[in-house]
């Protein structure tokens, strides 16, 4: 895409109206959770009640294949070669037989050549040709028209609507890591290509992967049928080490320096809470199954040394009825580490990944992993990030359509609503939220200076426009 035709597109993204032209009413998202994306690991959907009490009949699983039925080759299109999308590429090959990567782009010819080598030297000895190398900004439309059936979207998440938009208008099948926006324009024009790929009858799954779990949706599904009466709070937590960093080298240029650091840059990544806390936050919103409210957060910066995000937060998500829960993140190397998924309900409360108690605290149910080297695969969890994968292509060769988008759309934006808050100090409500014009980024992308972001973090109460 040429800079002037994207920078067009940008400015009719930052113009609200477009989305109500596109027939989507932004105080009413629905939250459904796509449960029935789930189906996808058996032939039968998934029901269950969006308000966390359990359905009158017991939701049962379909068993979890541990890999695709086979079929005609699929051909897969790679867009984004840094290490999370050449791991996508061998999870999707890993999925199932007759699975293909026949294409590669990425803005970086160093980060192609890297993947394309990885590929080459994996157990798939994969070989792709010249012809079907593409680089720039413009390379992910080169793949999309390279004559592949799904792409894999793994760029920095700045990219991700643009992205899915020509995926779902060219009819291609998605794969798409999370987030999938990083602000709230970028997230509604998701939720139109999720409801086009709907219509379409296109297969799309997120790189969310706790849904597709099996210790996770085992705990999940005795909590949906009552193990622990009413949900009445969660608290969330993912405390880690810093992430990587790029210093800036000399000759490059700003948009090349944030690219290359795109993990440190809100509007490239949305800031851990947005791109990372959101495995944690998704499984809250399934398991609560509707959206907050209002969200009161806060943050801020002590040890990250490049970029303009901060390095932990803390959110009071506030709901309808008026519950609450409370998730916080950090990321600062040499303190203790935790990630844990607590639901609370009024006879109990589980840890999301495979434990359930009494109000006595007592353990009345775990996840039943089995022993190493054990045979027997009644219980045996299936790598997550393969596991999609094998959701994701039997969905297409069995023709039972898997689409989360729906979901992976609420959890960014309650992610992005928790951001918002923390950088601004004030309430943030889901209509505010969902009528907000924030934008990040620039209107072009190209290398060269990037003006008006500065490499420094948001400070409360005087950026009230930053989030």
């Amino acid at each position: 895409m040429n800079n002037k035709k994207h920078k067009g597109l940008m400015e009719k993204e930052n113009n609200l109206k477009n989305t109500e032209r596109e027939g989507i009413d932004r105080r009413s998202f629905i939250s459904r959770t796509s449960l029935a994306a789930l189906g996808v690991i058996g032939t039968a959907g998934l029901v269950s009640s969006c308000s966390g009490k359990p359905d009158k009949k017991e939701i049962e699983l379909p068993p979890f294949l541990t890999q695709a039925p086979d079929g005609k080759p699929i051909k897969a299109g790679l867009i984004g070669c840094g290490g999370r999308g050449t791991g996508a590429a061998v999870n999707f090959l890993d999925a199932g037989p007759n699975l293909q990567i026949t294409a590669l782009g990425d803005v970086f010819k160093d980060k192609l050549d890297q993947c394309r080598e990885q590929l080459r030297k994996s157990k798939h000895a994969v070989e792709v040709a010249d012809e079907n190398c593409f680089i720039g900004f413009d390379a992910y439309q080169k793949v999309i028209d390279s004559g592949v059936d799904l792409v894999l979207l793994c760029t920095p998440p700045a990219f991700r609507p643009y992205h899915i938009e020509a995926a779902v208008n060219a009819g291609k099948h998605i794969f798409m890591e999370k987030p999938v926006a990083v602000d709230p324009v970028g997230a509604r024009k998701v939720m139109i290509s999720v409801k086009r790929a709907q219509e379409k009858g296109l297969c799309m799954v997120s790189g969310t992967i706790r849904r597709v779990q099996k210790d996770f949706v085992e705990t999940w599904r005795r909590v949906a049928n009552g193990a622990i009466g009413e949900i009445v709070s969660a608290h969330i937590t993912r405390n880690g080490g810093g992430l990587w960093v790029m210093q800036r080298q000399p000759g490059w240029t700003d948009m090349e320096y944030m690219l290359r650091n795109w993990a440190n840059f809100c509007w490239l990544s949305g800031d851990h809470i947005v791109e990372q806390f959101i495995h944690e936050i998704d499984v809250m919103n399934w398991y609560i199954g509707k959206n907050p409210v209002t969200a009161m957060g806060w943050g801020g910066r002590q040890r990250r040394v490049t970029g303009d995000q901060y390095d932990f937060f803390s959110v009071e998500y506030i709901y309808d009825n008026g519950m609450h829960t409370h998730c916080a993140a950090r990321q600062i190397t040499g303190c203790s580490n935790l990630t844990e998924q607590f639901i609370v309900g009024t006879e109990g409360y589980a840890n999301a990944k495979g434990m359930i108690f009494n109000l006595k605290g007592e353990e009345i149910w775990k996840y039943p992993h089995p022993e190493e080297g054990s045979t027997d695969e009644t219980w045996k969890v299936t790598d997550p990030f393969v596991q999609e994968h094998i959701n994701l292509v039997t969905g297409i060769r069995t023709g039972n359509t898997v689409n989360d988008g729906e979901a992976q759309v609420n959890s960014t934006l309650i992610t992005i609503m928790g951001r918002m808050s923390a950088y601004t100090g004030k309430d943030v409500s889901w209509d505010e939220l969902m009528n907000s014009d924030l934008a990040l980024g620039p209107k072009v992308f190209e290398f060269g200076p990037v003006p008006d972001i500065p490499e420094v973090p948001p400070v409360i109460g005087v950026a009230p426009n930053l989030g």
